[in-house]
């Protein structure tokens, strides 16, 4: 199997502007993301509608493909950017990897467990999951959860705390029941990607804002894979502060 890596990057952003180019230890955070995800992957693209962040990406070496600004989410930006691209290659990707730009020390590790996942033909879609440690990320909405089936497939994904844990305190959840949460890089193959972003948004879509429960309910297969591996990503300035000071402590 051929795999793509897709980094879907915007310059804009509510919270933090220019989030992309965010100076790290020296390196902006999009050349960390794109020189982690290169370590298991051949084929490394960043996906961007902005000039800034292209001629950035092209001045360190990097490949970058260009995207309409129009895209509702990065899994609309990947849909455009792998089509571009199979018309430049002679040989098209089985699987497309949709890495979040802002985490840039996303484990190759992750990767390739991600990867494994399509050892199965029948898989169509992957993401990553991780037990929940602490009661902050339990109750935490900006955190989405996930419950699985026993062949380990998403059943559904939500902001707030499931499974809901009856005759039993909050405080003691943790310690009666095993709780998910969802860790946002997905992988699909190339025609499945091409037809979830034909499909309208859904109702449970737009109640959770999470878009893999339109592709849930409109019957799509979400195979996960459990990391142990905690990726400390950047959201805000004051995380990027963080993140700085991680890279410090490690000397």
């Amino acid at each position: 199997m051929r795999f793509l890596g897709l980094i879907p990057s915007r310059y804009a952003s509510t919270r933090f502007p220019g989030k992309p180019l965010a100076d790290i230890g020296g390196k902006s955070m999009i050349r960390r993301v794109y020189e982690q995800v290169s370590q298991v992957l051949t084929d490394v693209y960043v996906a961007t509608d902005d000039e800034r962040i292209a001629q950035h990406v092209r001045s360190f070496g990097g490949r970058v493909v260009m995207t309409a600004s129009t895209h509702r989410s990065g899994t609309d930006r990947c849909a455009e950017a792998v089509q571009t691209i199979h018309r430049d290659v002679q040989e098209p990707f089985d699987i497309v990897i949709n890495i979040q730009g802002d985490e840039p020390f996303i484990q190759p590790s992750q990767l390739e467990l991600l990867k494994s996942c399509f050892e199965g033909k029948e898989t169509e879609i992957a993401t990553l999951v991780k037990r929940v440690a602490s009661e902050e990320d339990l109750f935490n909405p900006n955190i989405p959860k996930v419950i699985l089936n026993r062949q380990k497939e998403a059943i559904y994904f939500s902001r707030s705390t499931i499974p809901y844990v009856r005759n039993s305190s909050k405080e003691d959840w943790l310690k009666v029941q095993t709780f998910l949460k969802h860790i946002g890089i997905y992988a699909y193959r190339f025609k499945t990607l091409l037809e979830i972003t034909q499909l309208d948004p859904s109702n449970l879509e737009l109640a959770e804002s999470l878009e893999q429960n339109r592709w849930l309910e409109n019957g799509y297969r979400i195979q996960t894979a459990e990391t142990d591996t905690e990726n400390l990503a950047v959201d805000t300035p004051a995380d990027l502060g963080k993140v700085n000071e991680f890279l410090k402590s490690r000397g």
